[in-house]
């Protein structure tokens, strides 16, 4: 280890910037936010570091001259980021002699400090740093950092520091202690604190230290959308529930890619539906979440699309309200939007259609009764999901309710993945289509004008890989 890592104290404390560029520009923001007393000096102000100056009015100071040896006088920290090598390299040897702490932009032998990229969830910070040999790399790994830190896990930090001393008096132990806060910032209370409902978070952690220590917890389900199919579409959230869940509840028509982006340690268990066969019926689906929360398991509930549009995930909650297990919803980009866009076609454009309709291709009872006066209004787009096995209702009740029978329609087959074929025809023809092409499900139904568009807009070229598809097939049942 080259360099010793640390982060200092600068409240109150003198420091100064020798430049005005925009590398100064950054450096004396983050000073200025971590409340030094800031002296920046530079012949020249550009606008944007006039504007610092003028909401750090009560903060810092600007010295309209050149840099002059005396000016590190009673400094505690410096830094030189000026364009003019030798200033720099003056700044640092003047610095180092009295052993103040200097930072030299793009001069790491002078440097007697490096300033690591940041990763500022105050006051959570992580901190990166190559040892200057490659910032280009600390930025990429601080930005992966990025998506796997909550928001607000500094608030978590924060809640967690006003309750030390209760914490403290509840349990003398230290390894209680321990235990305690390990359960606590793994269990429900930190996910409250992550989906922003901080009373209630507050409001378990009062609960938990009036209980017993044996007291036993209930778990909490995750309701996850897993998108259309493209794991780059997944949400920080969806990954970070999907890697602390113990248990996977998952459907059909998730993405093995996806499905292997969950904890490798959680138990899988798969109750996928196709049409006139149920893996597990959707009232046993919600037996089963209940019954693993209460055995104070974190159970990962991954649906394909979006759990709220046309996956039940609304009947799924409904159970889990009944029964007091606690739970969180994470949104996912529902096959409507992520399949037109990865086939081209805007859902919505000012030429063609000023509204959109999503409809599923087959109602609970089995039948296909919409309402087709509605559906077939003209200047629109309709989306059906699931409609792949009706499609010549959906083309037949459309065209007897005005819809033209050559109005552009497209099937999308597997969108978003690396197998994404997109089968361009009109209304009439749909369901030839299907035969000729063996079209396969999942497959999604655009009717519309937008269609027309896809053969401009068409941008994704995906290589498919047609003996391994990325939808995961029915293994043995688990429970």
């Amino acid at each position: 280890m080259k360099r010793y890592p640390m982060f200092m104290c600068l409240q109150h404390r003198p420091c100064l910037v020798v430049g005005a560029g925009k590398v100064a520009l950054r450096k004396a923001e983050s000073l200025l936010e971590a409340g030094a007393k800031l002296t920046l000096i530079a012949p020249e102000l550009d606008s944007e570091l006039a504007k610092v100056l003028k909401q750090y009015s009560q903060q810092m100071t600007w010295k309209q001259r050149e840099f002059q040896d005396e000016d590190i006088t009673g400094q505690y920290l410096i830094i030189a980021a000026t364009n003019n090598a030798a200033v720099n390299a003056r700044v640092a040897e003047l610095a180092n002699a009295r052993q103040i702490p200097v930072n030299v932009v793009d001069n790491q032998a002078a440097c007697s400090f490096i300033v690591p990229s940041v990763v500022d969830r105050s006051p959570v910070m992580i901190a990166v740093s190559t040892g200057g040999a490659s910032p280009v790399l600390a930025r990429q790994l601080r930005m992966k950092l990025e998506t796997m830190i909550p928001s607000s896990c500094g608030q978590l930090a924060a809640i967690t520091e006003e309750y030390r001393e209760a914490v403290k008096q509840r349990f003398a132990d230290p390894e209680q202690r321990k235990q305690f806060w390990e359960q606590a910032l793994r269990g429900p209370f930190a996910e409250l604190v992550y989906a922003g409902n901080v009373s209630a978070a507050r409001q378990m952690l009062d609960e938990s230290l009036s209980q017993s220590a044996a007291a036993a917890s209930v778990g909490e389900v995750y309701l996850v959308g897993a998108g259309p199919g493209d794991p780059d579409l997944l949400t920080f959230r969806a990954v970070r529930l999907m890697q602390q869940a113990d248990v996977v509840v998952y459907d059909r028509l998730v993405a093995k890619s996806i499905l292997e982006m969950a904890s490798q340690t959680a138990e899988r268990i798969y109750v996928g539906k196709e049409k006139a066969k149920h893996a597990v019926p959707q009232e046993g689906i919600n037996a089963l979440l209940v019954r693993l929360a209460k055995q104070g398991k974190r159970v990962l509930r991954l649906k394909g699309g979006d759990p709220f549009i046309f996956g039940r995930g609304g009947e799924e909650i409904e159970t889990l309200a009944e029964n007091g297990i606690p739970f969180q919803v994470v949104p996912g980009i529902t096959a409507a939007s992520g399949c037109a866009s990865y086939a081209g076609i805007p859902l919505t454009h000012r030429d063609y259609a000023q509204s959109c309709t999503f409809a599923t291709g087959h109602l609970k009872d089995g039948t296909i009764d919409l309402d087709w006066e509605k559906l077939a209004q003209p200047r629109q787009t309709v989306v059906f999901y699931m409609g792949l096995t009706g499609i010549e209702v959906i083309s037949h009740e459309l065209i007897k309710h005005g819809t033209p029978s050559d109005m552009p329609a497209a099937l999308i087959e597997q969108g978003t993945t690396r197998n994404q074929r997109v089968h361009i025809g009109t209304l009439a023809t749909l369901p030839e289509l299907v035969k000729q092409r063996s079209v396969r499900a999942p497959t999604l139904t655009i009717v519309g004008e937008v269609v027309n568009l896809h053969e401009k807009l068409n941008w994704y070229q995906p290589e498919r890989h047609v003996a391994a598809s990325e939808f995961s097939r029915t293994p043995e049942l688990k429970d």
